[in-house]
């Protein structure tokens, strides 16, 4: 799994774990619902050119043109009810949701036949019904996009040079009722080529219009969240600021009083062990009110040259200061040596933190955390492996979504501060993979770039918790 960090037509076009509505599915597929909405307007328009074309045929009929035109007129019936019937199989098959897909692409191939049956008793190859090839073209842009509109019109122009070569070489003969003249066949070329010509460009321009608005779709579906996800965090920051000042002082005189009762030569055992709870779910209250600033006042990053194996270094020791600290061992594994990446520092450092706090809540007791840095020529991955239960394949898709958490005691946000960084830091080549870990459990994999050439060195970080 991986999170959002490529090209905006990319993020629109594949399913993100954020809430957004995507343009296309990772196979190129128009979602189920978009699709769902297409077919029925589709469905809907094609119902009302049948009317249209019953209309015509019932004005003839009742003009009494049946005895002028027998034939062509009961293949105008038959074709005009068999679409009637077709309709209602595509209304059975879309309220069920299921094969949609394969219903577009029946409903372009059995158009393509239904016109070909009203160019037959029209004129044949020199039928004006022939410009319906070309709207079944703006159907396929619509229904399946850029394969739809040229499947469709490599299949009218297929379908039309047939019937004019069975004409030709008398495959098929012209509706009894008709002039035969009207059927001559001796310019073969010209028609199929004229044909072939206006079918094309229709499908081209089709498909081009088609892919543009899934393009300028999805970039607006994105802006939309942004907008929405931007508006959340301002009412969260306007909350964070004011509840972060008012419970920090508290627990600042809580964690001080307790540190003070702790060394009471009165207390038993079983109160230090009361007292190191009472400290330690502090401590994760402020963690908590920490996230929640980090998640509502998002600062846009600073290109620098940072060392990430120092960060790594920093953040394992910082662990041992962390809750549940002493029982679970996180340990580093990568160069000892420096290893430049060009990100901002100071948020990287959070990115790490919080991979690395989640990763010892989700960990047992006894257990190891391992934080890895990988080296390559151009990318350097900075991994956390936890040996947890891993992710539950339900909760995959949305384990970096605001307030989303599997734990009992879990807030998610955590993991939301991640995302928003390393989207933040999309522009400078990061992205974040979720992978099951060589051990078990989860692994977090961020990788970044080495080219930090033109980049000022970051300055150097004291050991201390990230910056709230």
């Amino acid at each position: 799994m991986q999170l959002g960090v490529r090209s905006t037509q990319e993020r629109a076009a594949a399913p993100a774990r954020s809430p957004a509505p995507q343009a296309r599915s990772p196979s190129g597929r128009p979602p189920a619902h978009t699709l769902t909405t297409r077919l029925a307007w589709i469905t809907g328009l094609r119902l009302a050119v049948l009317v249209l074309l019953l209309g015509a045929t019932a004005t003839l009929y009742l003009r009494g043109e049946l005895e002028r035109y027998p034939f062509s007129l009961r293949i105008a019936f038959a074709t005009i009810g068999a679409g009637f019937a077709l309709g209602a199989l595509y209304a059975a098959v879309l309220r069920s949701g299921k094969h949609l897909e394969m219903l577009a692409w029946a409903q372009v191939v059995l158009d393509q036949l239904t016109w070909t049956a009203i160019v037959y008793i029209t004129g044949g190859p020199s039928s004006g019904a022939t410009s319906f090839y070309a709207l079944t073209c703006l159907v396929g842009a619509i229904l399946v996009g850029v394969r739809g509109a040229m499947f469709s019109a490599a299949l009218g122009i297929g379908i039309y040079a047939l019937l004019c070569a069975a004409f030709h070489f008398e495959w098929i003969l012209p509706p009894p009722d008709q002039a035969a003249a009207s059927y001559a066949t001796e310019q073969l070329v010209f028609p199929v080529l004229l044909n072939a010509l206006g079918v094309t460009v229709v499908g081209l321009l089709g498909g081009y219009l088609a892919e543009r608005l899934r393009l300028t779709g999805g970039a607006l579906q994105l802006a939309t969240r942004r907008a929405q996800e931007a508006e959340r965090l301002a009412v969260l920051g306007r909350i964070a600021a004011g509840l972060a000042h008012e419970i920090r002082n508290p627990l600042g005189s809580i964690v001080g009083s307790i540190e003070m009762l702790r060394e009471s030569p009165e207390l038993s055992e079983e109160d230090r062990q009361l007292c190191g709870i009472i400290k330690r779910e502090a401590r994760r209250l402020n963690d908590l009110v920490g996230d929640m600033v980090d998640l509502s006042k998002p600062r846009p990053p600073s290109a620098e040259a940072t060392d990430v194996a120092s960060l790594a270094h920093e953040v394992v020791a910082l662990s041992a200061n962390a809750n549940r600290g002493s029982d679970v061992r996180v340990v580093y594994e990568g160069p000892p040596g420096p290893v430049f990446a060009r990100c901002d520092g100071s948020q990287i450092r959070q990115v790490l933190w919080n991979l690395v706090r989640n990763a010892i809540q989700a960990t047992s007791a006894g257990s190891v955390v391992m934080v890895r840095v990988e080296v390559s020529e151009r990318l350097v991955v900075l991994a956390v492996d936890d040996q947890g239960p891993g992710i539950p394949e339900d909760a995959s898709e949305r384990i970096f979504d605001d307030y989303f958490t599997t734990r009992t005691h879990g807030a998610g946000i955590g993991l939301a501060v991640v995302r928003r960084i390393v989207e933040d830091h999309a522009p400078m080549g990061a992205r974040l993979a979720v992978r099951r870990a060589a051990g078990g459990g989860a692994s977090f994999q961020l990788t970044l770039s080495r080219d930090v050439g033109g980049l000022i060195v970051g300055a150097k970080k004291s050991v201390q918790p990230p910056t709230r």
